[in-house]
C-alpha cells in the first residue's frame, strides 16, 4: 500500500488529488489517503443539492459545497473529523465494503474504541454512527473512501442538513445526537485530532513506509481538476435532476407564490400567484425567472436587469429573490 499526504485542507484539492491517483496517474499499488477539510457538506452524486441541505445557512456560515463520485448521503465534515481513501486497481465485480471497512474498524479497536460496521454502509459505536462509507469504480479501478466524526461540530452538522425551515432547529440537534457520536467521546486515553491521524495511518498502513510525494507537476494537474470538475457551479448545481418547488411567503405588500421547474439547477419553467399590486404583469416576472441559476444572486441579478424592482407593491426585488430561494 502506498500513502499519500494531500496537504491540504480544501475539498475540491483532495476530491481532485484523489480522482487524478484514479484515472490519470496509475501508482503500482494501493493507494492510501488521509485528509481532512475546512467545513464542507460533501453531496452524492445521485442526490439533489436543495432537498438535501439548508443552503442559506450553509452560504452564511462559508460551508463549502461539493459533489462526489460516489452514490450514498449528503455528508458534513469539517477539520474535527477526517476522511480516508483507498484506490485499488482490480476487476470489475459486485459493491463490497468490509475489506477496506475492516482496517479501520482494527485501528479503533487497537486505540480500545468499541467500533462495529452495521452491515450497509456505516460504522458504529453504541450504535451510534461516527463514520460513512461510499465506494464507486471508474475504469479498472476501485474507489472506497469514508467519513470519521472525531471531533466533529454536531450542532453544525444538523443545522446545514436541514432543509424544512420550519423544523425547530434544537429538535434537529437533539435528533442527531441520538444518532450519531464522536470518536473523541470514547477513547480510553484522551488524543489530539493529530495523534489520532498519526495512529490510524500507522496502522492502516501495517508498517509499510512507501510514500509517494506529489510533484509539482501532479499539483499543476490536480489544480485544474479541482476547478474543472469539483468546484465549479455546473459540477455541484448542474447535475441535479428535474425537480419542482413551490414557494409561498408574505410581505407588506401582500402574498406571492412562485411555481418552478427546476433541471440541473436552472429555472425552466415559472408561474407566479399571490394577492399582490403590480405594475407588471406575472409573465414579465416569470420571463425575468426563467434561465436563471437557482442561487438567491442570480435571480436578484435579473429581476433588477428585467425592470421588476419596485414594480410590486411593497415587495422588493430583494425580497422576491429571497422567496423564490430562501
Amino acid at each position: 500500500m502506498i500513502y499519500i499526504e494531500t496537504g491540504s485542507t480544501d475539498v475540491y484539492h483532495n476530491f481532485a488529488l484523489e480522482y487524478y491517483f484514479t484515472v490519470e496517474k496509475r501508482l503500482p499499488d494501493t493507494v492510501f489517503l488521509f485528509w481532512r477539510t475546512t467545513p464542507t457538506l460533501m453531496i452524492g452524486k445521485y442526490q439533489n443539492v436543495l432537498e438535501e441541505i439548508d443552503k442559506p445557512y450553509a452560504d452564511a456560515h462559508g460551508i463549502h459545497l461539493v459533489r462526489r463520485m460516489s452514490g450514498g448521503g449528503t455528508i458534513y465534515t469539517d477539520l474535527g473529523g477526517w476522511q480516508f481513501t483507498f484506490i485499488q486497481h482490480k476487476e470489475a465485480g459486485e459493491i463490497e465494503f468490509s475489506q477496506y471497512i475492516a482496517p479501520v474498524i482494527d485501528a479503533l479497536r487497537e486505540m480500545g474504541v468499541d467500533a462495529s460496521f452495521n452491515g450497509r454502509n456505516d460504522l458504529t459505536i453504541d450504535g451510534k454512527k461516527f463514520s460513512g462509507n461510499a465506494q464507486y469504480r471508474l475504469g479498472d479501478c476501485i474507489v472506497h473512501h469514508g467519513s470519521l466524526l472525531f471531533d466533529t461540530d454536531i450542532e453544525q452538522m444538523a443545522a446545514s442538513t436541514t432543509v424544512d425551515r420550519y423544523k425547530i432547529v434544537s429538535k434537529s440537534i437533539k435528533s442527531v445526537r441520538d444518532r450519531v457520536t464522536n470518536i473523541s467521546e470514547h477513547l480510553p486515553t484522551p488524543m489530539d485530532d493529530e495523534a489520532f491521524k498519526d495512529a490510524m495511518v500507522r496502522h492502516i498502513m501495517a508498517g509499510s513506509s512507501d510514500v509517494y510525494q506529489v510533484t509539482p507537476e501532479d499539483e499543476a494537474r490536480i489544480q485544474t481538476i479541482a476547478r474543472e470538475r469539483f468546484q465549479s457551479w455546473d459540477q455541484i448545481f448542474g447535475k441535479d435532476p428535474k425537480f419542482t418547488i413551490d414557494r409561498t411567503s408574505r410581505f407588506a405588500g401582500g402574498k406571492i407564490q412562485f411555481k418552478l421547474d427546476i433541471q440541473k439547477g436552472v429555472i425552466r419553467e415559472a408561474a407566479v400567484y399571490g394577492d399582490f399590486f403590480s405594475t407588471v404583469d406575472a409573465d414579465t416576472i416569470c420571463a425575468a425567472l426563467i434561465g436563471c441559476p437557482y442561487e438567491r444572486s442570480s435571480v436578484l441579478t435579473s429581476l433588477r436587469a428585467n425592470g421588476i424592482d419596485g414594480a410590486v407593491y411593497r415587495i422588493s426585488a430583494e425580497e422576491m429573490a429571497a422567496a423564490v430561494v430562501d
